[in-house]
């Protein structure tokens, strides 16, 4: 498998809305397998296809202690969202030495394509939870820091650009 280079934060493509998946291919197959192997490399818990420049609607996450578990996702989309909110320090390769705390719901169902090419419907908790919703938000093109005010946004734009020359 491959891993695969992050998409600058200014690429368009990271702000627009991906593609859904009409079905489960050896195509998604392989896409899939680059993802995972690129979520390892980071390391992180989660990345969505858009993050590489792949403008369809996957995801994978792997938010288990031995890794090796990753959930693969087409078109996920949340059903229910707990009432409970927790804060997780959010970041993302996109937008390089910069986080920031990121308040979503605690749990989640989310509904999806699974690599059965069969539509799925699970529950997940804690940073799982986390990690789904900050899929789904870059399936949406929306980044962590869409979730902070203006100023702060700024803010940490500019000191990722200044980290990254």
């Amino acid at each position: 498998m491959t891993v695969r280079p992050f998409i600058p934060y200014e690429d368009r493509r990271l702000h627009s809305a991906a593609a859904p998946v009409d079905s489960i291919t050896e195509t998604v197959r392989m896409i899939w397998d680059d993802m995972i192997d690129t979520m390892e490399a980071m390391p992180g818990v989660g990345l969505a296809a858009p993050q590489i420049g792949i403008m369809m609607r996957l995801a994978v996450i792997d938010a288990s202690d031995k890794r090796g578990q990753a959930v693969k996702m087409a078109n996920p989309e949340v059903l229910h969202a707990s009432v409970h909110r927790r804060k997780y320090e959010e970041a993302s390769p996109n937008l390089p030495g910069v986080s920031a705390a990121i308040e979503r719901p605690r749990a989640v169902t989310v509904r999806f394509l699974n690599e059965m090419n069969e539509i799925e419907e699970r529950d997940f908790v804690g940073l799982w939870a986390t990690s789904v919703q900050h899929q789904i938000d870059h399936l949406n093109g929306k980044t962590f820091v869409d979730h902070l005010s203006p100023l702060r946004r700024k803010m940490l734009v500019q000191k990722s650009r200044k980290g990254t020359r």
